[in-house]
């Protein structure tokens, strides 16, 4: 299969020169959870979670959109917000890969920077190809001993099989089992090298909530032992994405959500499109302590970075930032997001997730051929 070239992805660059939308009081990024429904069971999956959107109310509890109301939903959210850069997550997305099909084209014409991010267990469209500025990464948590039971069934098998002739990034969460025999790390990554459909591969780390004692967990000296390694194979690996600058981010993360460059530049909503997910993606109660978001680890590094003489990437931010408020107050909008304002209730130990229906032939109909339809409530 041919790849065509690679396609621009938003830089700290593009970041950078959106400075104008900081200084309006605007955000550069904006999050999406555009369904509910997902037909996988993950455990320590955050977004079923009891507090994921502060505890009033769960992602399962919400009543989602679809058809033209959904379209046009997320369309005005992105009218509103102006963003340089669109998550769209759930619940599982291409569960609405209809709907996808006809807000991804027009997000691509207004220039925006548009990432899909699916477990793959349903067909990607292969039109999204062609779509300028358009990425679709793929959930793949590990070697399939450990993925295909903690993510069935979006297994091995049938992520290679939806996304044979696409383009995708590969997304890793790594767990502590993960770590636990040697050479696991660089047999992934070579395993996902080789795949031609694979334009990059991502890494972030599990990230728990505040209080939480799970198996998934890293301890110090686990972190430590990826930002030795994971450096050294994406010098023998390029499709990997690791730095010795997002090494040192992980062992360093964020204190709290106000010294998160991405949670005070994203802002995040979830099913209804309306109910914020706050401080960050994660909702409830995230340990920033143990943040592994790579989102989050990147930004965290990008701010380090020297602009002019001892001025730093984060000191324009944060500055920008600040007028931003200021802006804010002149208009008589909110001075600061909800994130600020949320006090997120300690996790549920041992809470169950539960998965929201999705038939058989949903999973098993073609994207392209429009078999699969949406899921009943």
């Amino acid at each position: 299969m041919a790849i065509s070239s690679p396609k621009p992805s938003l830089t700290a660059g593009h970041i950078f020169a959106g400075w104008a939308r900081l200084l309006a009081g605007l955000v550069p990024m904006l999050s999406i959870e555009i369904t509910r429904e997902c037909p996988l069971k993950c455990p320590g999956c955050y977004a079923y979670g009891e507090t994921h959107l502060g505890g009033g109310v769960t992602l399962r509890g919400l009543s989602d959109l679809r058809g033209d109301a959904l379209v046009q939903g997320v369309l005005d959210l992105v009218r509103k917000h102006k963003p340089l850069h669109v998550s769209l997550v759930g619940g599982e997305p291409l569960v609405r890969h209809r709907e996808l099909s006809r807000i991804l084209p027009q997000l691509s014409k207004m220039g925006i920077f548009t990432l899909v991010v699916t477990s793959a267990v349903i067909p990607m469209p292969a039109e999204w190809i062609d779509l300028p500025r358009v990425r679709v990464a793929v959930s793949v948590d590990g070697l399939p001993e450990d993925h295909d039971e903690r993510r069935k069934p979006a297994t091995y098998e049938r992520i290679l099989a939806n996304i044979a002739g696409r383009e995708v990034n590969i997304h890793w969460t790594i767990t502590r089992p993960m770590l636990a025999r040697r050479g696991y790390l660089e047999e992934y990554v070579a395993f996902w090298s080789e795949r031609p459909e694979v334009d990059r591969i991502w890494v972030s780390v599990y990230t728990p909530q505040t209080g939480e004692h799970t198996p998934e967990m890293l301890q110090p000296s686990d972190r430590e032992t990826l930002a030795r390694e994971l450096p050294a194979l994406a010098k023998r690996y390029r499709k990997l994405l690791f730095t010795e600058g997002l090494a040192q981010a992980f062992l360093n993360p964020p204190k709290d959500p106000s010294d998160c460059l991405f949670a005070r530049m994203s802002t995040n909503y979830s099913a209804d499109l309306q109910s914020r997910v706050e401080p960050c993606v994660f909702g409830g109660a995230p340990d920033c302590s143990q943040c592994g978001c790579a989102i989050s680890s990147g930004l965290h590094w990008v701010r380090t970075l020297k602009v002019a003489g001892p001025l730093k990437l984060g000191h324009f931010m944060q500055s920008s930032i600040t007028v931003g408020r200021f802006v804010n107050r002149l208009r008589g909008r909110p001075v600061k997001p909800l994130r600020w304002n949320a006090q997120p209730m300690p996790p549920r130990q041992g809470a169950e997730f539960v998965q929201i229906g999705i038939r058989e032939d949903q999973l098993s109909g073609s994207a392209n051929s429009g078999a699969a339809s949406p899921g009943n409530d």
